[in-house]
């Protein structure tokens, strides 16, 4: 559906799609149709019927994405995008005046087209005067008019009496009625302006079937967002596809498509990526990270606490007992104080000084990632105890008055072991201590979670340990409180990629080029008019192939 465009032009287009014959881009035309601040969730609830018709003919998305950046989107910033094919780290438009824009370095597809097709007319009609004057002023013809039902009637007179090359027409009023309204399909004001606008291009389409020389015209219609609506700009390292305000319904129509609906990746699809320390024990030798003070991981009898980790068993063996998580001594070390996880016949469990001992309830020696977690707090005067696994509340007691400190480091990894009962193999990474009890539904949500200093209660951190290194002895705390881990000079890294239900990694960069974005317009658009494409241009579009109902004969 897509490729990248970091080379010189290739038009992907079958080759009996292209209309060519009389010359460059004879017969292939262009119409597009800019609908500001309507956002995809929008059409996708209104169901407006001309669009409707569109998608039944398009490769089309309610997810497309205004830009996949993280600045705060404006409609100068967009509109600059979706007309020159460059985003805002090269247009350099971020604010409505359009300050720092230069066109000489990112020309807009009105400069691009007028220089590639000898005689073209380029046509911009807008509702909104800077959008003409700033990036039209290259078009053969560019009309500023009152409102949006002007711009339908500027574009439909254009259709029946012209022949141009591309016509590019901007409704505003819908960004009018979100701006003052709310950007949601439930909102009256702005449901009625998207209905408007949706009858304006019914219009529009008409005059496009009844011009004189259609049959023997190629035309593409675009019909794209150029933002979404609500707060914008992202906070680094989220899920743009999140930010309502890059929300956007795009859709590449011609008669000849097949019906293409183009969705965001499931999040449950998400690899979990990345490298840990492998810790094996066996009866002759372990892998082990030892924390550096000796105090931390004591939980006296006073004060809130949540510790969480992710871990992976590779043993995948019923052997029994053996510690892979504690500040305590070996388990068969009856006389040791203290607290530990260890393994007991395909389960786990938390071992608190002897008693309680939770077990986890599930079978966790599967070779798949899942994530632990226990907090300590006051519930109706009682300290209690609580265990999760995977997100679910597996324990809670009370440790009332009970108090297991010791001068023993907290340690990850299993002990020296006399027989095979005692082994381990196990990757763990993502270890976290906080001083405050989250709730059950925190607990959930940030276990899951890759920690970063956007995470909730990201300055209660005690420590936090990714165990996200390759190499060296160092496990370092990124929690910025300086309580790092030493790993045991055997200490190997594994690499590993997968698919976990217990656990939503980061998404890739990579998967907010899965939809399409508004700067891949400008690319499709000189594919279509096969303007060929020089890798000096810089674009940083990709070009979106739509898929084409051939003939039979």
């Amino acid at each position: 559906m897509a490729t990248g465009c970091n080379k010189d032009f290739e038009n992907t287009l079958p080759k009996n799609f292209r209309n060519d014959t009389l010359g460059l881009g004879a017969g292939k035309k262009v119409l597009y149709i800019v609908l500001d601040g309507v956002t995809g969730a929008a059409i996708k609830t209104l169901a407006p019927t001309n669009l409707a018709q569109i998608n039944a003919k398009a490769t089309y998305t309610y997810d497309g994405l205004a830009d996949n950046k993280y600045n705060v989107i404006t409609n100068a910033s967009a509109w600059t995008t979706m007309l020159t094919g460059y985003d805002y780290t090269k247009h350099h438009v971020t604010t409505e005046d359009f300050a720092g824009l230069n066109l000489q370095n990112t020309p807009t597809i009105f400069t691009r087209i007028n220089s590639s097709i000898i005689n073209a007319r380029t046509v911009s009609i807008a509702s909104t005067s800077v959008f003409n004057d700033k990036l039209a002023a290259d078009a053969t013809v560019k009309q500023t008019v009152a409102d949006d039902a002007a711009v339908k009637t500027g574009v439909v007179t254009e259709l029946i009496t012209n022949s141009p090359s591309i016509v590019v027409a901007q409704f505003h009023s819908a960004e009018t009625a979100g701006a003052a309204n709310g950007y949601t399909a439930g909102t009256p004001a702005y449901a009625a302006a998207i209905k408007n606008i949706d009858g304006y291009i019914g219009e529009i389409l008409t005059a496009l079937k009844a011009r004189k020389g259609y049959a023997g015209e190629n035309w593409l219609v675009i019909i794209a967002s150029n933002k979404g609506g609500g707060p914008s700009g992202g906070t680094p390292g989220s899920n743009i596809f999140n930010d309502a305000s890059r929300n956007a319904y795009i859709a590449f129509y011609n008669p000849r498509f097949l019906s293409v609906q183009i969705t965001q990746p499931d999040p449950s699809s998400y690899p979990f990526v990345g490298t840990a320390p492998r810790f094996v024990a066996t009866t002759s030798s372990n892998v082990t990270a030892t924390q550096n003070s000796t105090t931390l991981g004591n939980f006296g009898t006073t004060g809130d606490y949540t510790f969480m980790f992710k871990f992976r068993d590779d043993y995948g063996q019923a052997n029994y007992y053996p510690m892979f998580l504690a500040k305590r001594g070996p388990f068969d070390s009856v006389t040791s104080t203290g607290w530990g996880f260890l393994f007991g016949a395909n389960s786990a469990q938390l071992d608190w000084g002897g008693s309680p001992r939770p077990g986890f309830g599930i079978d966790i020696r599967d070779g798949r990632w899942h994530t632990v977690a226990f907090t300590i707090s006051l519930l109706n005067a009682v300290r209690t105890l609580t265990l999760y696994v995977d997100g679910l509340t597996r324990y809670s007691g009370s440790i009332n008055g009970k108090n297991i400190d010791n001068s023993i480091p907290l340690r990850l990894g299993g002990n020296v072991g006399s027989d095979g009962n005692t082994q381990t193999n196990i990757l763990i990474r993502d270890v976290a201590l906080f001083n405050v009890a989250l709730s059950a539904t925190d607990v959930a949500a940030i276990m899951r979670t890759q920690i970063k200093p956007s995470t909730p209660f990201f300055n209660n951190l005690l420590g936090f340990w990714p165990g996200n290194e390759t190499s060296g002895t160092v496990m370092l705390d990124q929690s910025g409180k300086g309580n790092n881990f030493t790993y045991s000079s055997n200490v190997a890294f594994a690499n590993f990629e997968e698919i976990s239900p217990n656990i939503s990694p980061d998404i890739s960069p990579a998967a907010y080029t899965a939809v399409p974005n508004g700067v891949d317009i400008p690319v499709l658009i000189y594919n279509w008019l096969n303007i060929a494409v020089s890798s000096q241009w810089g674009l940083t579009g990709r070009v979106y192939s739509p898929t084409v109902s051939l003939p039979t004969n």
